[in-house]
């Protein structure tokens, strides 16, 4: 942070109002990174309650929200006592002409556009706050009639104001424009071969669920029947060479039954109903317990947690999950696993930590993506695919999923569901 924001900033502190669960927690990141003092309100109400108290530098608001939505928050502000001459700046998809208008009446002084550049942001702020100080030394109001639409609108703002409104506006436009162009010609490729995807995905589906599952099902049959059986006898580089034929091939089955579940996960309808996650995460351990009888791990759920899903689709998220922490934990000599919830800015989290591996949180965006691995298979091994099934899952559920961690002290998988 630099010295010229501190001067500006000084002890006081920016409101955020943001409904959206995951903008929130990437404002939270923001203010932190940035060693900003902050407060997150999920609804205007109570920002606009707590603001009357404990007047802020500057506020950072959604529009799209339950309750009051972005404008009549903004306008509230401007209206109260003591604090007009704070700056608001809007975020927005400024998807609708009327969007600017209604700006301009509620008095706000900036418009970002999702998704915004942090840099950008924190530029925005930094020239608000700069200029909060020229505003408040008080060029006289004046009154603007104008029509948009066959509609008479009455514009209560300083002209400053209204230029810096305008100027975010068509900043803004330009760049979306810049984006709309070059998604587009991305749109009219993927439109053309969407159809044909669809269909090659369900024919390789069928293939791989009996073409490939079958031979495979006899080679490993075969090679454990090789193997136990008294009758054959061999030497032991002949059944070391077995056990490794029979490996590969559990392997490649267990890659299959992934990727059949990273497939199905996509396609599948969803059948919610409430039910017991808390029941779901202890059958998932007793299961995975049961094949690994030698592993001495505690466990901890948290009980009667209860949430609207799928039965089957979201028992493949706990398998994935706790399967994980099961795994890399394994080297840990107190392994531990805890299942739970937490309340954040008004949304359920649901979490599955464990006190294993961890993994560079650099790395954490490429997560989720297929066949992704942090790991030498030779330390723990896994297809990549399972934490790729979890995101779409989660995603059908209109959640989000998100992983923290440090590398040898353990990972917290966080993720929510359409409440």
């Amino acid at each position: 942070m630099s010295n010229s924001f501190q001067m500006v900033f000084g002890p006081g502190y920016i409101l955020a109002v943001e409904d959206s669960l995951v903008q929130a927690k990437k404002l939270e990141f923001f203010f932190q990174n940035h060693q900003i003092n902050f407060k997150i309100f999920n609804n205007a109400e109570d920002a606009y309650e707590y603001a009357l108290e404990n007047p802020p530098e500057l506020i950072i608001s959604d529009i799209v929200m339950p309750g009051w939505d972005g404008y009549t928050f903004c306008s509230k502000i401007k209206s109260a006592p003591g604090l007009p001459y704070i700056p608001v700046i809007l975020l927005t998809s400024l998807q609708d002409p009327h969007d600017i208008i209604k700006g301009l009446q509620a008095g706000a002084d900036n418009f970002i556009t999702k998704p915004y550049d942090e840099n950008y942001l924190f530029s925005r702020i930094q020239y608000m706050l700069i200029n909060r100080a020229i505003r408040s030394a008080g060029s006289p109001e004046m009154l603007i009639e104008l029509v948009f639409r066959g509609q008479k609108y009455q514009i209560n703002s300083d002209k400053k104001q209204i230029l810096d409104l305008l100027l975010s506006v068509y900043e803004a436009a330009i760049q979306r424009n810049d984006e709309l162009t070059a998604m587009k010609a991305q749109l009219e490729i993927a439109n053309e071969n969407l159809v044909s995807a669809n269909n090659d995905l369900e024919a390789f589906t069928r293939m791989v669920s009996h073409d490939l599952r079958s031979p495979l099902n006899g080679i490993i049959g075969f090679t454990d029947l090789l193997t136990i059986d008294p009758h054959y006898e061999m030497n032991e580089e002949t059944k070391k060479i077995l056990r490794f034929i029979h490996d590969s091939a559990w392997s490649m089955s267990n890659l299959i039954n992934d990727l059949l579940a990273f497939a199905r996960s996509g396609t599948a309808a969803l059948e919610k109903e409430m039910v017991d996650l808390s029941e779901i995460a202890r059958e998932t351990m007793e299961k995975v317990l049961a094949r690994n009888p030698s592993r001495n791990v505690e466990v901890i759920i948290t009980p009667n947690i209860k949430a609207k899903a799928d039965d089957k689709m979201i028992r493949v998220v706990f398998d994935n999950l706790l399967g994980n922490a099961f795994k890399y934990s394994e080297k840990v000599e107190n392994a531990s696993i805890r299942f739970g919830k937490k309340d954040f800015y008004g949304h359920t989290l649901y979490f599955i930590e464990d006190n294993g591996a961890g993994f560079d949180m650099t790395k954490a965006d490429k997560m989720f993506q297929p066949f992704q691995r942090f790991h030498k298979t030779s330390d723990f091994k896994g297809t990549g695919v399972g934490l790729s099934t979890v995101k779409k899952i989660v995603e059908k559920h209109g959640g989000q999923v998100w992983a923290e961690s440090e590398p040898g002290k353990g990972a917290t998988f966080f993720f929510t569901l359409e409440e």
